[in-house]
């Protein structure tokens, strides 16, 4: 059975059917199989987009690597479809001991290195993870990738999750690039974005990037009568 765009070789049939899956596997396809929504058309779903946000062990991709990746797609109006998976990666603890003393910090405080010790999901698996869940509710390269900064996240994804990439369209959403057009045309505008937590973990990353783009939606790009 294949998925809601019928692509070849991606199982679109409920977890309990496949007796090969790994109990990682199962626990997050459970938790996140697609439910219809008979009431979007096409041209809506084509409209969609999907957020990513990645945490790394720094920011240098031919040495660092992926800690944590989660993933949320909202329809054109920014409302959200459907919360996707939020996953560690498991990393050896000499991969993590390279990291900068910024990140030691960071992910020490937020418990994500210790998390990613802990952690039974491969790189691999999660790519499989997120791939599943991403072409459960947008057609193959289709709808653009979003997020803070989301060209950084995009070079990692180019080199460690390439499936996933290439299902994504080419083209990116950078929340950042509108934050600072909006320093620099709207500046009443943007003293007033709300403030964010920077809290550095994957969905609660992107759902403050949905967040203040709804903000730059609503005060500047607005409908001109």
């Amino acid at each position: 059975m294949g998925n809601r765009w019928t692509k070849p070789g991606l199982s679109g049939s409920r977890v309990h059917r496949n007796h090969n899956v790994d109990s990682t596997t199962a626990r997050f396809e459970t938790l996140y199989a697609p439910k219809i929504m008979k009431k979007n058309t096409k041209v809506d779903i084509a409209q969609r987009i999907v957020w990513m946000d990645l945490e790394m062990t720094g920011l240098d991709i031919e040495n660092d690597h992926i800690m944590e990746i989660a993933c949320l797609v909202t329809d054109a109006q920014l409302n959200v479809v459907a919360t996707g998976p939020d996953i560690v990666i498991n990393l050896p603890e000499v991969t993590l001991n390279k990291m900068n003393n910024w990140c030691k910090v960071q992910h020490g405080e937020t418990g994500l290195t210790e998390a990613c010790l802990k952690s039974d999901t491969s790189l691999a698996e999660a790519e499989r993870i997120i791939l599943k869940f991403v072409s459960n509710h947008v057609p193959e390269k289709i709808c653009p990738l979003a997020g803070n900064s989301i060209y950084m996240d995009r070079m990692f994804l180019i080199k460690y999750m390439p499936k996933l990439n290439d299902y994504l369209h080419y083209r990116c959403i950078d929340v950042s690039t509108v934050k600072e057009l909006a320093k620099r045309w709207y500046p009443r505008e943007y003293s007033l974005i709300p403030q964010k937590k920077f809290e550095h973990r994957a969905l609660n990353d992107i759902l403050e990037s949905v967040q203040e783009l709804k903000y730059y939606k609503e005060n500047i790009f607005k409908t001109v009568l």
